[in-house]
């Protein structure tokens, strides 16, 4: 022990156990509000128990036994998988492997086993079926193998996203003969130690606890959490600490042996919270204590470990798993709402360069895993057939009962008077869940009521990408073609002159009052270019608004003609372009640009073409493409560079959500990318929109194309306000492999605003009256 261990032991002991308690709550609550929200995790698991044979012989252990008792000594790989495969079905994230500590070592049926089927270890084997599981059904290896020495968690690294090895206790007196752990040479503390460390130096995340009630004194216990903190501050990689209460069973030398008292156990998970570092989570298990749940919550955990819809607890086969809906209402009426998560920890997930996550598993966990490191809500990804989990009378997929933060009021109410919240402040919005997203989502959509009306508005237009030719690689970009880019939908064009135009007059005589006119940054293009482009459309349609040139293509322009951008706007101005769309801004965060597009505009310069835009009389849209690498943080830098943008200049006509469309993306197909973002962050991105761009832009578009009528109703329900346009010849969601159409008809638009009692009404694409701008062109 280090520091002043002593008194604190003494301390955690003597202080009364209400006092311990709230000192742990309000040390697990001091976390939340700053970057970790409030919520209670768990891993949706299946249990694998490859083995149940074991060196050990722990004298309250029931799922260790005998050759003889077992018809093989290992699980098979099919029955792995058959297991496995359920767990994929059932929405498990996690594949838990708990074993016993090398068999091999103490039975000849094990090793003539191995022997038989390649092996020369079962931590050999334990790896191969590890990475089976990975490959065939994407479920995320947890290993609990017992002993392992820094080479054996190099070697799972690739195929395992974590590792387990409770630590039980520091005491050597359950060595001795008649105590617990005599005769179970694993269980010297000092080899667990040593084994905890060596997972440290592999840079594993790794799970520990300590089991109390075995024979144990109460220092001993907080000696053995003082133990995991040390080995945590020295290396970092304690994901979680399991404070979990021994249970004597029947059957073995301490069937007859007493509990820890109710008092003594949530003192000991009180200690945990209290000793550990404020970022390794603790845990108790539910299953063993379904009468106390609440009473484990006062206590200062803050996650319930692994429960599984498919198999049962071998380790404690005689407790059930609780129901997850018993577990959501405990936690909500504590303001806890319960979130999925998946066996690594957000925190270690990391960038591509992550030292905790291995290259080789890093695209398992990325399609797993949402904007905050946590698992998918849902199967849902933007562009799919199937339909949205939300609806207009429930966006988020369900009602949530619970209480909600007062400070998550107290920013909805700034937001709602047009206050800027801060970078933090829209975060935090972000990470809600069950009832305080639904709360965001009320407050959204109250808001939009009060700035937008109950009108839902659309414009009749058409898409003309001219050129899907593109210098540019960008990772996500599943619609521009260039030399290194193969085997997507289309193939390389380019569109003349003549035929943009017939386009533009088609478009008007199915009733168009905008075009839309975008394309890849073609090598031989020049601001001419586009300027020819803008006249071939303005000749043939001189009353069509031509909403046209990314802030890309405007800095192409203005490039090749040496001549400053807000010039050439002007020139552009003047042809006839009526306002520009603000695509190309993806994530405006230059570390994230870095990755996904890295010679495109940066931030600022993209910001600086906008701004240059509205000062030379074009107005312009804003758009941000999310769910691939970036995280909230990202989100809420953008939205706040956004309103700081239309404070200065006020040329910004709505924000268009684009969630990413993964299928066709080459950075998802190489592994890199998430699978967009999830249903829940589909509705909040525009909710937490309208509340943090009130008083800046007041429109908040949704994209039917990437979300599918059904879900653009449902976030219709959510701040949104406006549903696009009819988007006559939509290609580039299609490229990337959304299965919604290249366009819809005003009965399907009307039809989604009805669904939420709202009045559907044509407009411009600057938002004026279509009547009213009819008119004012007839007179011209």
């Amino acid at each position: 022990m280090a520091r002043d261990d002593g008194a604190l032991i003494t301390r955690i002991l003597s202080t009364p156990v209400e006092d311990l308690l709230a000192e742990a709550r309000a040390r697990r609550d001091g976390r939340f509000g700053r970057g970790t929200p409030a919520r209670m995790t768990y891993s949706p698991k299946v249990f694998i128990p490859l083995t149940r044979l074991c060196t050990d012989v722990c004298h309250y252990c029931t799922f260790a036994t005998t050759p003889s008792r077992l018809e093989a000594p290992y699980m098979s790989e099919p029955e792995v998988l058959d297991v496995a495969r359920a767990g994929a079905a059932a929405g498990c994230k996690e594949a838990l492997f708990t074993l016993g500590d090398a068999p091999e070592r103490r039975y000849a049926a094990a090793r003539e086993w191995l022997a038989d089927h390649g092996f020369a270890r079962t931590i050999d084997y334990v790896r191969h079926c590890a990475e089976l599981v990975l490959k065939e059904t994407g479920l995320l290896p947890h290993v609990n193998a017992g002993i392992l020495d820094e080479e054996d968690y190099r070697m799972l690294r690739p195929v395992a996203a974590s590792v387990g090895l409770m630590l039980e206790s520091t005491s050597e007196r359950l060595l001795e003969k008649g105590m617990c752990h005599h005769g179970s040479p694993d269980k010297v503390p000092a080899v667990r130690l040593a084994s905890l460390d060596a997972a440290g130096r592999a840079r594993v995340p790794t799970t520990s606890g300590v089991l109390i009630g075995i024979g144990e004194a109460p220092e001993e216990r907080i000696e053995a959490l003082l133990a995991l903190r040390d080995l945590h501050e020295r290396h970092g990689h304690l994901q979680e600490v399991i404070v979990q209460n021994f249970c004597p069973k029947p059957g073995t030398k301490m069937s007859g042996a007493a509990e820890a008292s109710e008092a003594d156990f949530l003192r000991t998970i009180a200690a945990a919270r209290i000793i550990l570092p404020g970022e390794v989570s603790v845990q108790a298990p539910p299953n063993l204590n379904d009468e106390r749940l609440a009473e484990l919550i006062d206590a200062g955990i803050d996650d319930w470990g692994g429960i599984s819809p498919v198999t049962l607890d071998h380790v404690n086969p005689e407790a059930p798993w609780p129901e997850v809906e018993q577990l959501e209402a405990v936690c909500a009426r504590a303001g806890l709402p319960l979130v999925e998560r998946l066996t690594i920890y957000p925190r270690y997930i990391g960038g591509a360069g992550s030292e905790w996550l291995d290259p080789e598993i890093r695209p398992a966990v990325l399609k797993l895993a949402d904007a905050e490191g946590l698992g998918r809500d849902s199967r849902w990804c933007p562009g799919v057939a199937d339909g949205a989990p939300g609806s207009v009378r429930t966006p988020l997929g369900r009602r949530y009962e619970g209480p909600v933060a007062s400070r998550i009021h107290r920013m909805l109410d700034r937001a709602g008077d047009g206050v800027s919240l801060s970078e933090e402040e829209i975060v935090s919005l972000f990470a809600t869940r069950g009832a305080a997203a639904q709360a965001v989502v009320e407050a959204a959509d109250a808001l939009r009521a009060e700035v937008s009306g109950d009108d839902v508005t659309y414009v009749v237009n058409r898409n003309i990408n001219y050129t899907n030719i593109c210098t540019h690689a960008c990772s996500f970009c599943a619609f521009s073609k260039t030399s290194i880019k193969a085997g997507f939908r289309d193939k390389p064009y380019n569109l003349d002159l003549d035929e943009i135009a017939a386009r533009a007059r088609e478009a008007v005589a199915r009733g168009a009052t905008e075009v839309c006119l975008q394309g890849g940054i073609h090598p031989s293009y020049t601001g001419e270019t586009y300027l020819s482009i803008l006249r071939a459309v303005k000749d043939e349609c001189p009353d069509l608004h031509v909403h046209a040139f990314s802030p890309l293509e405007v800095s192409q322009g203005a490039r090749t003609l040496d001549m400053p951008v807000s010039d050439y706007l002007a020139r552009l101005r003047d042809a006839g372009l009526g306002s520009l769309p603000g695509t190309a801004a993806e994530i405006l965060c230059d570390d994230i640009r870095a990755q996904i597009c890295p010679d495109k505009l940066t931030t600022q310069e993209w910001l600086d073409v906008v701004g240059s835009a509205h000062r030379v009389g074009l107005p312009t849209t804003s758009t941000i493409m999310f769910g691939h690498l970036e995280g909230t943080e990202h989100w809420a830098r953008h939205l706040l560079a956004l309103r700081n943008l239309q404070l200065d200049t006020g040329g910004i006509t709505e924000f268009v959500p684009l969630p990413l469309v993964h299928m066709e993306a080459p950075f998802y197909r190489r592994g890199q990318s998430r699978k967009g973002p999830t249903w829940r962050e589909a509705v909040l991105m525009h909710a937490v929109a309208r509340l943090a761009l009130n008083g800046a832009i007041d429109s908040i578009q949704c994209s039917w194309v990437k979300l599918g009528m059904d879900g653009a109703a449902a976030v219709l329900a959510a701040g949104a306000n406006d549903l696009g346009g009819v988007l006559m010849n939509e290609s580039i969601s299609r490229a990337a492999g959304a299965l919604h159409g290249q366009e819809v008809g005003v009965d399907e638009l009307r039809q989604a605003a009805g669904s939420v009692g709202r009045r559907l009404k044509q407009r411009t694409t600057l938002y004026a009256d279509v009547g009213d701008q009819l008119a004012r062109n007839e007179m011209a």
